[in-house]
């Protein structure tokens, strides 16, 4: 008796330790995984934030299917066991049933579709673009183009452990952070030279596969400045793990200042894009 009380409150314990837990893990920080994380990334751009909307919408949907499907188990154990139910009825079909059993799971099925293919509609393209990078990837690094600024470019490689500076998660770090604009609508293009890609942010909401020989396209709004990392998160060869991403997001009159410095650096001449253009005014 007492071992089993024992196990009782040993159980009970775990239970209240977890959902400790996930309360004081609650939400990771801004732009990158957290020790224990317990949820998403918190959403930092306007796709993320829909796509995570729409994840805790699943979520109740599912929960509320799990409880149905268990509230009618329980009942039909309860219901019509042997003892209770002895004498089975034998009645082979129930139209009513049947069209419930198909119209619910339909209805289920158009309240997901519905703000799904409204996301996804509204992460294809950038409505009015006021700036394009375009990404590439390479076994296994990033290179990244501005088009619109003289084409400078640059290459972003993992930091190796010894290389990394207070604060900077291991793994995720990168020698050469792009550099963006906040509060910008961002058209992101993504290729490819050698095989398959997927350029990945996970609080920016982007994870759009970088193809040889063709062009994806998507898009970002980053909404507060700072740092967001992510992964290639396609499996494109034995170093596929150490292919980390890291997006600087700075006011845009900090990043006008840069990037007249990186085209100064490449030899390129400023040029009047509509990125200079709206900061101008």
């Amino acid at each position: 008796m007492a071992f089993g009380l024992s196990r009782l409150r040993g159980f009970r314990a775990a239970v209240l330790a977890f959902i400790g837990l996930a309360i004081v893990a609650g939400p990771a920080a801004a732009g990158q995984p957290e020790p224990w994380q317990m949820n998403m990334q918190d959403p930092a751009s306007p796709v993320m934030t829909q796509i995570y909307d729409l994840h805790n919408y699943i979520t109740i949907i599912m929960i509320g299917i799990v409880l149905l499907v268990m509230g009618l188990l329980g009942y039909c154990i309860f219901r019509f066991n042997a003892k209770k139910n002895p004498t089975p009825s034998k009645t082979s079909h129930n139209t009513l049933l049947e069209i419930a059993w198909t119209a619910i799971p339909v209805l289920i099925l158009v309240a997901i579709a519905v703000p799904s293919f409204r996301l996804l509609y509204f992460m294809d393209r950038a409505q009015d673009a006021e700036m394009t990078l375009k990404v590439i990837g390479h076994q296994w690094y990033w290179s990244f183009e501005y088009p619109d600024h003289g084409n400078v470019a640059l290459d972003s490689f993992m930091k190796y452990p010894e290389d990394l500076e207070e604060g900077e998660p291991r793994l995720l770090a990168v020698d050469t952070p792009v550099v963006l604009p906040e509060d910008t609508n961002i058209r992101i293009i993504t290729t490819a030279s050698d095989v398959i890609h997927s350029f990945a942010i996970p609080a920016l909401g982007l994870k759009t596969d970088a193809i040889p020989g063709r062009l994806n396209e998507t898009w970002v709004r980053v909404e507060e400045p700072g740092m967001y990392y992510g992964q290639c998160s396609e499996l494109c060869g034995v170093n596929h793990a150490f292919m980390p991403a890291a997006l600087k997001i700075v006011p845009r009159e900090e990043f006008e200042a840069w990037m007249s410095e990186t085209q100064a650096a490449q030899g390129i001449a400023p040029a009047q894009t509509p990125a200079t253009e709206l900061a101008s005014r």
